[in-house]
């Protein structure tokens, strides 16, 4: 379905009820809604937004277009929690009617101060000429959770050198002094971020663009976030326009970052290699925020944009991530799910065995929604590896392959596809005599954490209802296995 103008830009509010309610309808009926990720209710959801910890809870927000799985306008939609696992919707944030959001609330951050938690985000406006001109806003959420949007924008205009592509202030508090980090374009169409100082959210200042050692990387750099991980920075974002090399890089976008100490005061950076963050299909626009026993936490939304899903003949597209507790070790960016995640687990199923050129089946081990962590000893065999959301038909591979020294994971046969425009299989190189993958499967989707989360594979899977078995194998030769499986909900 083609939708015009007018149809992406009709707000929640000029809605019949009936409308919403055959699309609520229509969604709920769809087989391959989550169990246990934060989904929207309709429409589409994208990137996380003003992830933090308020008032004894932590908050979430999310792009939000409610009629539609479309790129429509945006409004930010208030998902919270008192563990990070399990969430309760808060309806919606920020309306985009004023005239410094006219045209959506476009991607931002929080901060507490003074009390309140203070939402900093873009608000996209158009002229009668529908030319953009982006306005940085701020939104204040009392204890209540009363959310007031501030009438004036904090930062009107755009500053010279750079196009209308300039949103997703990230902000932090550092010796007294906030600051924002913006993803920016220049204006001869190279991507960049730019950064801002304030001493109060209200007055900012801009100190100039972030010199990196990327000066033509991509076009366009979305959601910046910049933060210390035991004095270590660490800026992530999200660069458009970059072309595949080797393993990385196959997606429509893709997201990483960069290990550097930002200098606020020179507004520099000296940093290593990009490093893409995840290795799957649908990951992108990440967010981080500290939690308060120091913990960083990230979320990303699992999916992409101007990519088609099968949820979107069903009037839904895109989930978040679970949450991933962010550290550094001998200089790269581990990912780990976060404790807490175990309190979903359910019951347990366990497994051993030694692998001789075959495909295995145990007992206990099927399912659409599930934890599982199976460690890999190779002898001699070529690859090895597990099937899940299997049937006779269907199945996603993850596979380690010994020979090339990597790790796979394949979606050909998951079911109904994605965009697969940018191809079925995606690969890392991985040096390793044993090999663990934990997987946190949902209806429709896969994570991946591989050898305690030195790589990660975001990928979302829309397999039909009976594809639930799940197979370990070893091709080529022997391997040996140990597997712990969990249920999820049900």
């Amino acid at each position: 379905m083609q939708w015009t103008t007018a149809e992406r830009y009709t707000r929640i509010e000029d809605a019949t009820k009936e409308d919403l309610k055959k699309l609520t309808n229509q969604v709920k009926a769809c087989p391959w809604r989550q169990t246990y990720h934060i989904q929207p209710e309709t429409g589409l959801l994208n990137d996380p937004n003003g992830f933090s910890f308020y008032n004894g809870e932590y908050h979430l927000f999310y792009q939000w277009f409610p009629l539609g799985p479309v790129h429509g306008i945006k409004y930010w939609y208030h998902t919270k929690s008192k563990d990070l696992v399990h969430w309760e919707n808060a309806g919606i944030a920020i309306h985009p009617n004023d005239e410094t959001d006219s045209h959506g609330a476009y991607s931002g951050s929080g901060i507490e101060h003074n009390g309140q938690l203070y939402l900093m985000y873009t608000g996209n406006t158009r002229d009668e000429n529908w030319v953009r001109h982006p306005k940085q806003n701020i939104a204040v959420m009392n204890e209540q959770g009363i959310v007031s949007k501030w009438k004036k924008s904090v930062i009107n205009d755009v500053p010279d050198g750079y196009t209308d592509h300039f949103r997703d202030p990230k902000v932090w508090e550092e010796n007294g002094l906030f600051y924002a980090i913006i993803g920016a374009q220049r204006i001869n169409k190279t991507g960049c971020v730019v950064l801002y100082s304030s001493p109060d959210m209200e007055s900012w200042t801009f100190e100039g663009e972030i010199t990196t050692s990327l000066p033509r990387f991509g076009y366009m750099w979305e959601c910046p976030d910049y933060f210390t991980v035991n004095g270590q920075g660490v800026l992530v974002f999200s660069p458009q326009g970059i072309a595949p090399d080797g393993d990385c890089y196959h997606n429509i976008y893709q997201s990483g970052y960069v290990l550097g100490n930002l200098d606020v005061h020179t507004h520099t950076m000296q940093h290593g290699s990009f490093q893409e963050l995840d290795r799957g299909f649908d990951f992108y626009a990440p967010q981080t925020m500290e939690a308060p026993d120091g913990r960083r936490i990230m979320v990303g939304w699992m999916g992409l944009p101007e990519i088609s899903y099968p949820t979107d003949k069903h009037g839904w597209a895109h989930c978040l991530t679970l949450p991933r507790e962010i550290t550094i070790e001998n200089g790269r960016l581990i990912q780990r799910p976060i404790r807490e995640l175990q309190s979903l687990r359910g019951l347990k199923a366990e497994a051993a065995a030694e692998l001789h050129d075959e495909v295995k089946s145990f007992d206990g081990f099927s399912g659409t929604a599930f934890e599982l962590i199976c460690s890999f000893e190779l002898q001699d065999a070529d690859s090895c590896g597990i099937e899940i959301r299997a049937s006779e038909t269907e199945k996603t591979v993850i596979t380690y392959d010994a020979l090339q020294q990597k790790v796979m994971v394949d979606r050909t046969n998951s079911g109904a596809l994605s965009d697969s425009a940018y191809g079925t299989v995606r690969s890392c190189r991985l040096e390793a005599e044993q090999v663990t993958f934990h997987l946190f499967v949902d209806s429709s989707s896969l994570e991946l954490f591989v050898n305690d989360g030195m790589e990660v594979f975001t990928s979302r899977i829309f397999p039909g209802a009976g594809s639930t078995d799940i197979r370990f194998f070893a091709n080529g030769g022997q391997a040996s296995c140990n597997a712990a499986k969990w249920t999820i909900g049900g």
